[in-house]
């Protein structure tokens, strides 16, 4: 059968790649350790449960409008309202089957073929894939340690400037002189700007701020992107939404109407009882224990390097003294100690790698940290 053009060069999501990997070698009854993505081992929080509960205690879930049903948006844009300072109506709010949806409906309504899309690196492997799927240029640009208007200034033009706020997987936290700058700069060059704030309730230090925490920010097309996937340990509820100036949300539902019309009722009742419920302070707390028992472990060697993450549940690694081919390292990690995490090549940075430890329990973090250190030991031996 003939794949079309378009689809036939596109390669798929990295990260979604290998998690499917070792989903296949579990099955086949192999032991592995699986860093490669973050699922949190949490339950989702009791509110949630309660929401989806009582929903299904109606006589029937009908299909609500595309943007998601009335209540639940108004009662999304209170939230983001209350905690991210955002002043949004319910016509600006947008439910979505996840983070990653909004993400394409956002660049297939912001920008046309051939339009340039500003992506700091390392990035989340799903703003270039999605780029690419939309025939947009994706223009990768280093992360500074700190956004100065120097750093902006330099940009080349484009379109459509991704911030991912907190990061992945650097858990870098943007400070408020940083986030006055991008919105200053987004107000002198007309570029528009998507941010991913999908981490902004996993914060270990500093405080997070909201581009969009302004009166202008609908003049400015801010569109920000949130998911509960992470934050209250929903990944496979595919909850997630956007904050978009209204005429932006209703180009969105254009697209999103063919495609899934609206998220799934039970989703959405459970999505804003999660984000209601308040930050999930015991999983912060745990998060935090096994971030510094990592770092603890890794302390000291030669050939890895970690700064200490303030938010999110990923460790970024540079294993650049020891290689700069950190596919070949991830995949001889897998073949032959059972490990697996994600190369830094997929992040769009050789020479590094990622490590998602909220998984599983701490007895076999610990011993898939373990057997990375022992394999990185002898890498120039065995490699």
């Amino acid at each position: 059968m003939n794949i079309s053009r378009r689809i036939a060069r596109s390669q798929p999501l990295a990260t979604t790649a290998m998690h499917g990997r070792v989903d296949a070698m579990k099955a086949r009854g192999e032991a592995v350790i699986d860093f490669s993505i973050a699922i949190s081992h949490f339950p989702a929080p009791p509110a949630a449960l309660e929401a989806v509960r009582q929903g299904l205690q109606q006589t029937t879930l009908p299909y609500t409008a595309v943007g998601g049903d009335a209540r639940i948006r108004a009662r999304l844009a209170n939230y983001v309202a209350a905690r991210n300072r955002i002043p949004a109506t319910p016509d600006e709010i947008l439910v979505t089957n996840g983070a990653k949806q909004a993400l394409y409906q956002a660049l297939y309504a912001m920008a046309d073929p051939g339009d340039a899309v500003l992506i700091f690196k390392p990035h989340w492997p799903a703003y270039v894939a999605t780029c690419k799927l939309l025939e947009l240029q994706p223009v990768l640009v280093d992360l500074p340690a700190e956004i100065t208007d120097q750093v902006l200034d330099s940009l080349p033009p484009a379109r459509i400037l991704i911030i991912n706020n907190p990061h992945n997987p650097t858990g870098a936290v943007l400070s408020a002189a940083e986030v006055e700058r991008i919105a200053a700069w987004l107000r002198r060059t007309g570029t528009r700007a998507i941010v991913d704030e999908s981490y902004d309730q996993l914060i270990f230090e500093g405080r997070h701020t909201s581009l969009a925490a302004r009166g202008d920010w609908q003049e400015l097309g801010i569109v920000t992107l949130y998911s509960v996937s992470q934050s209250h340990a929903m990944m496979g509820w595919r909850a997630g939404f956007a904050v978009a100036p209204a005429p932006l949300v209703t180009a969105m539902e254009t697209l999103q109407g063919p495609i899934t019309a609206a998220a799934p009722m039970l989703s959405q009742l459970a999505l804003a009882a999660a984000l209601e419920s308040g930050e999930p302070a015991a999983m912060l707390d745990e998060y935090r224990e096994r971030r510094d028992l990592v770092l603890d472990l890794v302390a000291g060697l030669p050939w890895l390097t970690m700064r200490r993450p303030a938010s999110g549940p990923y460790l970024w690694g540079d294993i650049s003294r020891l290689t700069m081919d950190s596919i070949r390292f991830s995949e001889q990690l897998l073949s032959r100690c059972g490990v697996a995490l994600m190369p830094g090549e997929a992040l769009g940075v050789p020479g590094h790698i990622r490590i998602g430890y909220i998984c599983d329990d701490v007895a076999t973090l610990r011993r898939g940290v373990q057997a990375l250190i022992s394999f990185g030991n002898h890498y120039g031996q065995t490699a």
